[in-house]
């Protein structure tokens, strides 16, 4: 099973990163061997960058990133959105 969940929500301000992220997660518990693929796109691409001050109330975006990662998903950020936005490309894989 192969599966795209696509971000293209800010990592914090709504929960739609958040639950994107735990989607991911719960694929990657219930089928083992599944390939998951997360692409950060629009405001998403700010999820991509390290060290971030997590807001108050909300959950860590960049540890639930680095959990599906370890499980072995692919993270990838749209270039393009990524250099509108100034971000510089990250290792996310």
């Amino acid at each position: 099973m192969k599966v795209l969940i696509i971000i293209n929500d800010a990592p914090y301000g709504t929960e739609k990163a958040w639950n994107a992220l735990r989607i991911a997660m719960q694929f990657q518990k219930d089928f083992e061997g599944a390939v998951v693929n997360v692409f950060l796109m629009a405001d998403g691409v700010f999820c991509s960058i390290p060290n971030e001050t997590t807001p108050n109330g909300f959950y860590n975006i960049e540890h639930m990133i680095e959990a599906v990662l370890n499980k072995g998903a692919t993270v990838r950020l749209c270039t393009t959105c990524g250099e509108s936005k100034r971000i510089k490309k990250h290792e996310t894989d």
